[in-house]
């Protein structure tokens, strides 16, 4: 049987990595022959938890040849895939962001929940396919919930990941709060990124009605100190832009303790910023106030706006 390859998206977060590892630990107690695979480097946050357990990472692909088996976790949309994703065979699908533009040649298996994090999902099938949590799995699933959700405190966080992750804390025997501070502020060391790297550590390329855009995130313990580098960061997206032939490119600065959101937003589309949160864009920034989800915040404010 040909090996099935299991990755998320590029510029890969920490759900997005442990969920490929997760559930590629499942499918094979299911006797499947599968490798989890990762489609960019480690950011420090899931270099963490990957170093806390003293495990190594997903193997790094850039691209897939045609007719490769894989399945797709954390995202579904091929602008965010793998090099050669419209000709592999998707196999299965485990995320929790919307559908868009979505289509294979063949039937496969969808799992998609409105919750805060895949790995929630993941949990689930566990428990479907009556397959034990190690003490192991139950540390990662756990860092990729605390990742998504911000400690609990982001809006796409629902009952349903609090109570599965009270379940996993149970097999983790770790304090959540003091784990996950300390997992969250690995992830805010800036110092040593290149602007460039800041706009790639977690961007993801959508359609904004009928533009292409660029959306990233970067989690900070302090707005003031990445704004500093604000024109090294705009020299970067406007190359970006170019590049990738982008109407709009906007870098969310999230402020983890505080819950709200620097934006530095450029190109042609950048109005839209604007006309979605009713601010004022004054040397390409504003603060969104209470602001910290690109899934439940920012994206589909953009795409309404844009409609």
């Amino acid at each position: 049987m040909e090996k099935i390859l299991i990755f998320g998206h590029k510029s890969p977060d920490t759900d997005s990595v442990v969920s490929a590892y997760v559930l590629a630990n499942l499918e094979q107690k299911l006797g499947k022959n599968v490798e989890a695979c990762r489609l960019g480097n480690l950011n420090k946050e899931t270099k963490y938890v990957f170093d806390y357990l003293n495990l190594e990472a997903p193997t790094l692909i850039k691209e897939v040849e045609e007719k490769q088996p894989v399945i797709l976790v954390d995202h579904n949309e091929f602008p965010q895939s793998v090099d050669g994703i419209q000709k592999a065979s998707i196999m299965k699908v485990v995320d929790h962001h919307r559908i868009k533009e979505f289509e294979t040649e063949e039937p496969l298996y969808y799992r998609a929940e409105p919750l805060g994090c895949t790995c929630s999902i993941i949990y689930k099938l566990y428990q479907e396919n009556q397959v034990e949590i190690t003490k192991e799995i139950a540390i990662l699933m756990l860092s990729a919930i605390i990742s998504d959700t911000l400690l609990f405190k982001s809006p796409t966080c629902t009952p349903e990941d609090k109570e599965i992750a009270s379940k996993l804390q149970e097999i983790a025997g770790i304090d959540i709060e003091k784990y996950g501070l300390e997992m969250l502020k690995a992830g805010t060391d800036l110092s040593d990124s290149t602007a460039e790297d800041l706009i790639k550590l977690d961007a993801k390329e959508v359609m904004i009605g009928n533009f292409k855009a660029q959306i990233a995130q970067v989690n900070t313990a302090s707005i003031p100190d990445v704004m500093k580098r604000q024109a090294e960061l705009e020299v970067a997206i406007e190359n970006m832009i170019q590049e990738r032939e982008l109407a709009l490119f906007v870098l969310a600065i999230t402020d983890i303790i505080n819950s709200n959101s620097q934006v530095i937003a450029l190109g042609e589309k950048a109005d839209i910023v604007e006309k979605a949160y009713q601010v004022k864009l004054e040397n390409h920034t504003a603060l969104l106030e209470g602001i910290v989800s690109r899934k439940k915040q920012i994206l589909p404010v953009l795409s309404s706006a844009a409609q």
